[in-house]
Formats: C-alpha cells, structure tokens, sequence
C-alpha cells in the first residue's frame, strides 16, 4: 500500500457525494483538507491546502475536471484521480491526457477507493520520475503514452504487475545507458515487429 495519511482534496458539484467520499477517505486514515464544488474551487483550495493527492468529478459546473486537472498540473502536480458516472473512452483518455491519473466509476465504493489512490501515486510517481528524466512537465505527459505502451506489453509478455513492469524499464534503461522513454520505444516497435 503506497499511500497512508494523506491530506486529500475532493471536488464534485453533488453535497451527497462529497460527504459519503470524505466519509471514505477519513476511514481508510486520509485528511480531507477541503472540497469543492467546482473546478475554480478545486484549484483555490489546492493552491490554499498544498494537498496530496485531488480527487475530482469530470462533470461540474463552471470548470470542468478535465480542465482543472490541467491547471492543477501546471501550478501544483500532484496524483488526481477522475470520477465519473460513464465509462466513455474519449472522456477518460481526455482526462488522462490532461494528467488524471486514475479513474473510479460513480458511486465509489471504499473497496475500490484504495486501488484507485495507491495506483494514481505510483503513477504520479513515475511521472515525476520521467519529468526528471526529460526535465520538463509537459514533454513528460507526452512520454508518459509510450512508457504506458511498454508497460502495457511487458505486464502481458512477462506476466507482471504494471510496477513490476516500469521497474524493468528503469533497470533496462540503466542497464543500457539510455533514457526509460527510449527503452520503451525500442519495445513498441519490437511488439509491432512481432
């Protein structure tokens, strides 16, 4: 488990769904440091609360989440994760590529609450890594679809878990003196070859 105490904020336009998630959070040993109810909100309080970790519904009114998340990743990035009452792709690849790093499907159960943060820290935290690596936010979301790519392949080849998977492309990567996007290049063209 990688997250414990974490100071939360959450975002969602419905007062019921913001009492039952902090109710969650406060369970599963989180301090929710403020919620909003719109993006404009979400971002006040993120930049008033420094929190760690945002968990915001894609639909509100005024700023949408898909909107804030982007800003949030530009004054503060920190791991986000996306709710949403639908299962559209195009939504969540847009709220992927404006730097949501996990998604629940409304109502969120506590069960799957958990998972959910646990995978967007990992992922945030490769993100930072790669931001590291290419020395910029904005170059590193780009990266971030191909390191995604050769996860994906490694944990169906090699039969691992996804951070078993980006643990082989660091050790590739340092193995063979190259960056961790060119390793995961080298797969994607290797699995097509294939």
């Amino acid at each position: 488990m990688l997250s414990m105490g974490m100071k939360v904020i959450i975002a969602d336009d419905e007062a019921i769904r913001l009492m039952t998630l902090k109710a969650q959070l406060i369970n599963l040993g989180h301090q929710v440091v403020g919620d909003a109810c719109t993006g404009e909100e979400a971002i006040e309080m993120i930049v008033k609360t420094t929190p760690d970790l945002a968990i915001m519904d894609i639909r509100m009114p005024g700023m949408d989440g898909i909107t804030a998340a982007r800003k949030i990743m530009e004054i503060h990035p920190i791991p986000i994760i996306m709710l949403t009452a639908y299962s559209e792709r195009e939504l969540v690849k847009s709220a992927t590529d404006a730097g949501a790093f996990a998604y629940l499907i409304k109502p969120v159960s506590e069960q799957d609450l958990m998972p959910a943060i646990d995978m967007a820290i990992s992922r945030f935290r490769e993100l930072d890594f790669l931001r590291r690596e290419v020395g910029n936010l904005n170059r590193a979301l780009d990266v971030r679809s191909d390191v995604e790519k050769a996860k994906g392949i490694l944990m169906e080849r090699c039969r691992v878990d996804e951070e078993k998977a980006f643990s082989m492309l660091r050790q590739r990567s340092s193995q063979e003196g190259m960056k961790v996007v060119d390793i995961a290049r080298a797969i994607i063209t290797a699995h097509k070859l294939f």
